[in-house]
């Protein structure tokens, strides 16, 4: 079967199920609700259970300490008692005051209520992670296609095979109340329940990482983290620790490169790749054996914010990243992900077409191992408790199932061990598997015993092999002579040698594949590296680092380093090394596909005064079409009987897709620059200023913008009539349609000064 029409068949099948229920509905609703239910002026004095969660919501499947189905709802976890009781179930009338001696006496001691409350809140964090502490979660299930079936006898990979999964999308250098907009690396972590046992895919959206080795993750964390001494600054590597180390360690510079590069501003965790990032050996059901490349490929297709959106959005929605991903599932666009393999012969060398497999900051070009995909992942419901689910998910590279191993790359060596090491400090002790969200759907009989937080209740007297006294239980797989579904380690030949602090020489080479990725970037694309080098290197303090740095520019590619040089203010270096001209790869670039809409935001300017024809039908289009509409007007609550999502003091374009202009709207009582800075010289102007900005943003930004009737008018205010990307109509279905055509290349590229 053609591989796009398995995806979209495969989708379809996923998100039917769901559509069925949303098709109760009279009309989607705009995302963002709190609650399940809208809540009462007065404070609610009759009571009554808890609420459920909202509909987009889902918890944990209920499950044993010990991976035992229990067959109940999820939201049994949930409280559920009508009245506020102790933790231990005693009900409370009152928690507004501390037992004192008198109303004006002293707190006392033995007011057990007051200690339980303020002691567990004391008691609520745990250490965030040390890197990826920013994070978004949600569930999903994957479903298998059968196409791996050559390569790889994992079970969740056969046809039609469904799998539960959570998803953490994540940015690795800030804390956990940084922005999302960030310039930097995504973490895209999947834990699959399969029915042979957890498997844990830990990636990045970007293929290849900073360092060749293990043992430097700490150089390179420690680099990229807020200088030491003034802890500053946040959430970011315009500053000189990061450029120090990735200009001395050159190894470094291709992750930089796509840093630099619009990946490393993604416009959603939907249009964001994943790439498992090391290499995998797999094994089919006949035992031979290959390496592997895991992919994520968005059905959305890759899209970037431009920088100054990003610089917008830090201010305006530092959430904007996990608001988006949980609105879009709210509003049933639900996220998909297609997980495709480049598959590789496993030879002796583990190297392909001269590209040493084991080398974490290399990658295979698709042209050279096209990916082949191998099943669909659909994200299908939102976290019903953020600590409980999002933050305390535990991922782990050796959260391996049969037919999947690890390789020697001395990258995953480390985190082999150090991700189990990590959730010793974190999560408390060694049961952290425990957990609801870790716990895997399969039944577990390991042995292991005790330790903080022990959720399981263990029976018997013997937690020791070989053993009579519980009957000889557990047993070794393959004691009854059935191996099916037992994790073994793939063969392979152990390098001979001697004891060396070393790395082989195929290591050696640090530029040839920043060079292609250059190479391959679109003049647009190539301009906004150049911008992202000179304005990160700008921020550095140290002459010498942006030199150094520079040097390295210079063996990557002379119109690079003398485009950065030129806004550092500094000469151009020659190159060291003679640079060499690979073959461009075209799937590097984000130019050029159409993609599907689901779940762009579209901004509807709307005029109280003005005419309204077509409105409530091109909102309603917006809708049909799995985008989501939203109001924006002079003033909250209705217009023309239509809800407003967005007034003009609170409205920005970095907010939305496209901008669709139904009026032309005089200022508004509020278009006053003491209240609004927005608001300029409001006095004098004929359209609301704001407005006005709204759509001269969308247009410097490559947006595309639509407008009929009046809605023209704002267009030769804002002045960018007669351009790409500019769609005028005689009514609002014919502009929407024309808007939708354009929207689906992500943005108007021609547009863009290269």
């Amino acid at each position: 079967m053609d591989p796009k029409q398995l995806a979209k068949d495969t989708f379809e099948k996923v998100v039917g199920r769901i559509a069925e229920k949303a098709a109760e509905l009279a009309e989607p609703p705009v995302p963002g609700a709190p609650a399940p239910e809208p809540p009462s002026l007065e404070e609610p004095t009759e009571p009554r259970a808890p609420l459920p969660p909202r509909p987009d919501q889902v918890a944990p499947a209920v499950r044993t300490a010990t991976g035992n189905d229990v067959d109940a709802e999820p939201t049994v976890r949930a409280q559920r008692e009508t009245y506020l009781t102790t933790s231990t179930g005693v009900r409370l009338r009152d928690t507004d005051h501390s037992l004192k001696a008198g109303e004006r006496g002293p707190t006392l001691l033995q007011d057990h209520h007051l200690r339980e409350k303020i002691t567990h809140f004391d008691h609520e964090r745990i250490p965030e992670r040390v890197v990826h502490a920013r994070g978004a979660g949600a569930h999903g299930v994957f479903v298998g296609y059968g196409t791996a079936d050559t390569v790889c006898k994992a079970a969740f990979l056969q046809e039609g095979v469904e799998t539960p999964t959570f998803v953490r999308f994540s940015t690795v250098l800030g804390s956990r109340g940084s922005a999302d907009t960030v310039r930097d690396t995504r973490g895209f972590a999947t834990k699959f329940y399969t029915d042979e046992g957890n498997f844990d895919l830990v990636g990045n959206n970007i293929p290849v990482f900073f360092i060749q080795d293990g043992i430097k993750f700490p150089d390179v964390v420690h680099a990229g983290k807020p200088h030491p001494d003034r802890e500053i600054p946040q959430a970011q590597s315009a500053h000189d620790t990061f450029w120090d180390f990735v200009s001395l360690h050159t190894e470094a510079q291709h992750h930089t490169m796509w840093n630099m590069s619009d990946r490393g501003i993604p416009r959603s965790y939907r249009t964001m790749e994943g790439f498992g990032v090391h290499t995998f050996r797999v094994q089919n059901a006949e035992g031979e054996t290959a390496l592997v490349k895991f992919h994520w490929k968005p059905r959305l297709g890759v899209h970037s914010l431009t920088w100054e959106e990003a610089q917008l959005l830090g201010g305006l929605d530092p959430d904007f990243h996990r608001r988006d991903l949980y609105d879009a599932i709210e509003a049933g666009a639900y996220p998909a992900y297609e997980l495709g393999l480049q598959v590789f012969p496993d030879n002796a060398e583990q190297v392909f077409e001269g590209i040493d497999l084991l080398d974490p900051t290399k990658m295979v070009p698709e042209e050279m191992a096209p990916v082949q995909p191998v099943g669909l992942m659909v994200l299908t419901a939102n976290p019903t408790n953020f600590f409980a689910e999002t933050e305390q998910v535990a991922f782990h590279v050796g959260h391996l199932v049969p037919g999947i191993d690890a390789t020697d790359d001395p990258l995953v060596q480390a985190r082999l061990f150090s991700y189990v090491d990590t959730q010793l400090s974190r999560l408390g002790g060694p049961n952290f598997n425990q957990i609801p969200v870790n716990r895997p759907h399969t039944e577990t009989n390991d042995m292991l015993r005790d330790g903080f937080h022990q959720h399981a209740v263990h029976t018997g007297v013997a937690p020791y092999k070989p053993n009579s006294l519980d009957g000889g239980c557990p047993f070794h797989a393959g004691a009854d002579g059935d191996l099916a579904g037992v994790f073994e380690h793939l063969p392979a030949k152990v390098a001979e040698g001697t004891k060396v602090r070393a790395q082989p020489a195929s290591f050696d080479d640090h530029y040839s594949q920043v060079r292609q990725f250059w190479l391959s970037m679109s003049p647009v694309e190539q301009e906004h590296i150049i911008r992202a080098y000179t304005f990160e290197l700008g921020k550095c303090y140290e002459q010498t680092i942006k030199e150094r740095q520079l040097q390295c520019l210079a063996n990557i590619d002379a119109r690079l380093c003398s485009e950065v040089a030129t806004g550092l203010g500094l000469p151009a270096p020659e190159p060291t090394i003679a640079l060499q001209e690979p073959e461009p790869s075209p799937a590097l670039s984000q130019v050029g596909e159409a993609w599907p809409p689901d779940g762009r935001m579209v901004g509807i300017v709307v005029d109280p005064d003005g005419d309204l024809t077509g409105v409530e039908e091109v909102r309603l289009a917006v809708f049909g079409a799995g985008m989501v509409p939203l109001l924006i007007g002079p003033h909250g609550g209705t217009i023309g009987g239509m809800a407003v999502q967005r007034t003009f003091a609170t409205a920005r374009s970095v907010e939305f897709d496209a901008v669709l202009l139904a009026g032309a709207p005089v200022p508004a009582p509020d278009a006053l620059p003491a209240r609004d800075a927005k608001a300029g010289a409001a006095d004098t102007a004929a359209v609301d200023p704001r407005v006005v900005l709204l759509v001269e943003e969308a247009y410097r930004h490559c947006k595309v913008i639509g407008a009929w009737g009046a809605g023209e008018t704002v267009l030769e205010a804002a002045g960018v009539t007669g351009t790409p990307g500019i769609v005028r109509g005689d009514g609002a279905a014919e502009v929407l349609e024309q808007v939708q055509e354009q929207m689906a290349y992500h943005r108007v590229w021609e547009r863009f000064a290269s």
